[in-house]
C-alpha cells in the first residue's frame, strides 16, 4: 500500500520549514525549526511502517500485523527531540538574561580567521572581498565583525566569592 500523498507533502513541508528556521540567527526560531524537523522525521518514520492489525501473537495473523519498530523509533525520537528542545530553550533563556535578546552573535575570532585565510590566498582573493557591497576600510569590519571584542572567561574578576 503506497503512502498517502498528503502525508508525504506534509513531511516535505515540515522538513523545509524546519531547515529554514534552523538557518535563522534567533535561538527562538532555531527551537521552532528543531521541533518542526523532529515532527517531520517522526511522520517520515511512521510512513515507513506497514499498516495492519495489532502485533499480538495468536490474535492477528503474521501477514496482517503492523510493524512495531517504527512506533518504537518514534517514541525514542520524541524523547530526543524533547531533550534537545529543552536544551535550546535553556540556551535562549540564558542569552535573553545576559544580552537582552536571543540573537546569535558573530564571533570575532571566526572573522579574524576569515581575514587571515583571505590574506593567505593572495591578492586575487582580497580583490574579490573588496568588490563586495560593504566598502569599509577596515577588512575586519568589512566582513561584519563587531568593533568591540567580547569578554573572555580570563577577563572576568575572580576576586568576588
Amino acid at each position: 500500500m503506497p503512502p498517502n500523498v498528503v502525508l508525504v507533502l506534509t513531511v516535505g513541508v515540515l522538513f523545509a520549514a524546519g531547515v529554514t528556521l534552523l538557518l535563522e540567527r534567533s535561538l527562538t526560531r532555531v527551537v521552532l525549526g528543531v521541533v518542526l524537523l523532529g515532527n517531520g522525521a517522526n511522520l517520515l518514520i511512521l510512513l515507513g511502517g506497514r499498516p495492519g492489525g495489532a502485533p499480538i501473537a495468536e490474535v492477528t495473523a503474521a501477514e496482517e500485523m503492523s510493524d512495531p519498530l517504527p512506533q518504537a523509533l518514534i517514541l525514542t525520537a520524541i524523547v530526543i527531540t524533547l531533550g534537545l528542545t529543552a536544551f535550546l530553550l535553556a540556551m535562549a533563556y540564558r542569552s535573553w538574561l545576559l544580552f537582552g535578546h536571543d540573537e546569535v552573535q558573530d564571533d570575532l575570532e571566526d572573522r579574524l580567521i576569515v581575514q587571515r585565510a583571505l590574506a593567505d590566498q593572495g591578492p586575487d582573493a582580497e580583490d574579490d572581498a573588496e568588490d563586495s557591497d560593504d566598502h569599509d576600510t577596515d577588512p575586519i569590519d568589512a566582513i561584519g565583525a563587531p568593533r568591540t571584542a567580547p569578554a573572555r572567561a580570563g577577563d572576568l574578576d575572580r576576586s568576588d566569592p
